[in-house]
């Protein structure tokens, strides 16, 4: 009785040996990876609030108001006041206070709060998606105890911050090798289309992506929000997310993976299987064919360009349909991150487009040649040369984009050195720098590969058994000569003991042949070993590229550095004093204001007003109202009704000014019911 055994594939003996590789590159990755899973630093940062951290007021004020550096988006709970029993006194209602380039929101209070120090807890998201927080305390009347904790956790922190960054690095490597290995593909090697290791590696970072997609859209709730897992499965929150730009763009990005999974289909089966075959020795395969008459041979001819024409068609239409899709798929990183908030966003969406495309064809188009050289021994030489040339091209449009990236974010040398984001592009250009002198090196061993000849036969393998593989299958010399037999079923005893034994030397076998042919070319060997080293520090590079994503712009934290040292260098104790005629141009219409705001800096401060009547006496108005305006910012103007002390006599407390410059006070005047008129003057503040 006999048994049918096939011979395995020796896939799983080259798997094994480059293990110790592949263990290698995937430490670098997690190293990189939970070196850099921190929370994600706030990039709009708050810049006044009314009242402001640590002030006392002498009466409640109605409201808090917080200024922003950029647009948030908040709910109706994104500000919260708390009084020092730590109960909620404000009404819950949002209040958008926003003007021209001033972002600033608020939230009404509670009438007759009593005395005591109060608690400010508020939360946004910031223009390019990331979470923000932050507290601060005032006092009414004088400080008390409280018995309110200021929060410590950062928006965005915690194990579902972590989770969400893991999906983030996902999202941008499945990305990177999608393209890439696809670009790699249809660029350099169309014939890789139909090599099983290829196919492995494109479909599994489509799956990558499309996973990494999902956990985000699902976490963004508690990502954004209480940072609890549970709320994942709000629906609510979820039907808030889809509403807003960070939603909605992976919602696209999911619709845009349908579009990938069917351009992945199609070239892994239509395309495959018109390329198959087409190898280099086709031509030397068609002269072993009989002699074919003229006309048979012109027949074949035509037929043989047509099919070219053909598969030259479809070729450029899934390089034209792929590229629209990853340009989709880069545009939703662009509309709802970093490009889509600062200076210049109509230049920086489309520069940061084909600067990640470019990432993605030489970085992913690595990978895939890497498993290539490893997995694939008859790939073609051509290949590798096309590749390098491809490999060029994305470095120069990523030197380009990556330049003007640089700018936008940084704005001054001294940020490329004093904050966090231009030291992480410092580490980020150094990566590239060694990267680019690896890539040098494989240029060399791919010009000495492109100069050998190449090998016509495998050395002969001495394995242990090989004799008696010979002898049980009836195979031909072990020197390699006839290895296509060895591919058909074989007939074996049907002892499953020796069947198995049989099997594993013939996958010994096989493995031993195939890795001679690999090492038997010290130049292709060579090339494989570099390529191994960019990829190394290719997934060291995506990790910091990834992590630059959620760090605050060095151009953000210069201005809110400036921010701190215009109010720190304003003179405390000199007020502004000025005086001001009117003349409404009624009856009794003419008279001055005197208007004294003390310290005159950036932040709080006091106002007083006196109104004096022609004759010096003090002149009693309907109404005065007060507005100041910074026209160089295109702040204001900022609106202040101030309360009647006395006759003639008007204080306003916690008069907000947010930036030092040249601020006009407007001081509008009614002296009768129809009788009004606006003054105004310029004085520097800070």
């Amino acid at each position: 009785m006999t048994a049918t055994a096939p011979a395995p594939s020796a896939a799983r003996v080259r798997a094994t040996a480059s293990l110790p590789r592949l263990a290698l590159v995937l430490a670098a990755l997690l190293a990189a990876l939970f070196t850099a899973a921190s929370p994600a630093t706030a990039h709009a940062a708050l810049t006044a609030s009314d009242p402001k951290d640590g002030a006392v007021v002498a009466t409640a004020p109605a409201q808090v108001t917080l200024s922003f550096s950029e647009q948030v988006a908040l709910g109706d709970d994104s500000i919260r006041v708390l009084d020092p029993q730590g109960r909620r006194v404000d009404t819950g209602e949002l209040r958008d206070m926003c003007s021209g380039n001033t972002v600033r929101y608020g939230t009404a209070l509670h009438t007759g709060l009593p005395d005591g120090t109060y608690t400010v807890a508020w939360q946004a998201v910031s223009a390019d998606s990331h979470p923000i927080s932050g507290a601060f305390t005032f006092s009414i009347g004088a400080p008390s105890a409280t018995d309110v904790t200021l929060p410590t956790a950062q928006a965005g922190g915690g194990p579902v911050g972590i989770a969400y960054g893991i999906a983030r690095y996902a999202a941008y490597a499945g990305f990177t090798v999608l393209v890439g290995g696809a670009a790699f593909i249809l660029l350099c090697w169309r014939r890789g289309a139909a090599e099983r290791p290829l196919q492995k590696l494109v479909v599994r970072a489509w799956v990558t992506l499309t996973t990494a997609t999902l956990v985000m859209l699902v976490l963004r709730t508690p990502y954004t929000g209480s940072g609890k897992f549970a709320d994942a499965f709000d629906l609510d929150g979820l039907r808030a997310v889809l509403e807003t730009k960070t939603g909605a763009s992976l919602v696209s990005r999911l619709l845009l993976l349908g579009a990938a999974a069917l351009f992945v289909a199609v070239l892994f089966g239509v395309y495959a299987r018109r390329v198959q075959g087409s190898g280099p020795d086709e031509e030397a395969r068609a002269s072993e064919e009989h002699e074919e008459t003229a006309h048979e041979e012109e027949a074949h001819e035509q037929e043989a360009h047509e099919e070219a024409r053909a598969t030259n068609d479809l070729t450029f239409g899934l390089a034209i349909g792929g590229a629209v899709v990853a340009g989709g798929i880069a545009a939703t990183w662009a509309l709802s991150e970093h490009a889509s908030t600062g200076i210049q966003p109509g230049i920086a969406m489309p520069a940061d487009i084909l600067h990640l495309l470019a990432v993605a064809t030489w970085l992913g188009g690595l990978a895939a040649l890497l498993v290539a050289l490893h997995k694939v021994p008859g790939m073609e030489r051509a290949a590798v040369r096309r590749f390098s040339t491809v490999a060029f091209v994305s470095v120069l449009v990523l030197a380009v984009t990556g330049v003007y990236q640089s700018w936008r974010q940084l704005g001054s040398w001294s940020a490329l050195t004093g904050t966090d984001y231009g030291q992480l592009l410092l580490v980020k250009v150094g990566l590239v720098a060694v990267l680019l002198g690896v890539a040098y090196l494989s240029r060399k061993w791919t010009a000495r590969l492109a100069d050998a000849p190449e090998a016509t036969g495998a050395a002969p393998a001495e394995v242990a058994g090989a004799d008696d593989v010979s002898r049980e299958t009836g195979s031909a010399d072990v020197d390699g000569s006839d290895v296509s037999r060895e591919t058909e079923p074989v007939t074996v005893p049907a002892d499953p003991e020796r069947a198995a034994q049989l099997a594993r030397q013939r996958a010994a076998r096989e493995s031993a042949r195939e890795k001679q042919v690999r090492d038997a070319d010290p130049n292709r060997a060579g090339l494989r070993r570099s390529v191994l080293a960019e990829a190394g520090i290719a997934v060291i590079l995506l990790a910091v590229t990834t992590l630059l994503t959620s760090t605050e712009p060095g151009r953000t934290v210069e201005q809110e550095a400036g921010r701190g040292s215009a109010g720190a260098t304003a003179v405390p104790d000199r007020a502004v004093k000025i005086t001001l005629p009117f003349d409404t141009g009624g009856q009794n219409g003419k008279g001055s204001v005197r208007l004294e705001f003390d310290p005159g800096r950036v932040g709080a401060n006091t106002l007083h007003l006196w109104a004096d009547s022609s004759d010096g006496q003090p002149f009693d108005l309907p109404e005065i109202k007060v507005a100041f305006t910074l026209p160089a910012k295109d702040i204001g103007p900022l609106p202040v009704v101030p309360d009647q002390a006395a006759p003639g006599h008007w204080t306003a407390s916690g008069v907000q000014l947010p930036l030092a410059g040249e601020w006009r006070i407007d001081v509008t005047v009614r002296t009768s019911d129809i009788d009004q008129t606006t003054v105004q003057k310029t004085v520097k503040i800070g």
